[in-house]
């Protein structure tokens, strides 16, 4: 089986230092989290999401970090494209499938005491 898929890498030295430092920025900001814990709990939060953003801004301008973005983009794009089912066609079939599997419960029961009396009932003789 051959399959044609290319796998793109980070090649430039720049995205990775890019990269690098967007991953650094993240591990300052959890570190920043636990270092203020004296603080109060927004400012915090603050610290932790204001390393995320800074790190996603730094990532923005590597080719990779655009590469994810206009997959973001193309991704939300095709989610419109969906065609969703109705809130009826819904319900009916979450109902066949609650259904469905109140029907395979109860099969699944009715095999199991099947299987148990024959095996120890007929062939064990145990009561």
């Amino acid at each position: 089986m051959s399959t044609n898929t290319n796998v793109e890498t980070v090649t430039s030295t720049a995205d990775r230092v890019k990269l690098g430092l967007a991953v650094l920025v993240v591990i300052a900001g959890i570190v920043g989290f636990s270092v203020l814990s004296a603080q109060p709990m927004v400012a915090r939060v603050g610290v932790f999401i204001g390393s995320l953003v800074l790190a996603a801004v730094i990532a923005w301008f590597s080719e990779p970090g655009r590469r994810t973005i206009a997959f973001g983009s193309e991704s939300y794009n095709e989610v419109k494209r969906v065609s969703w089912p109705t809130r009826k066609e819904t319900i009916q079939m979450t109902g066949i499938v609650f259904a469905f599997v109140a029907i395979m419960g109860l099969f699944m029961w009715l095999l199991d005491k099947g299987i148990e009396w024959v095996l120890y009932g007929l062939v064990l003789g145990w009561k």
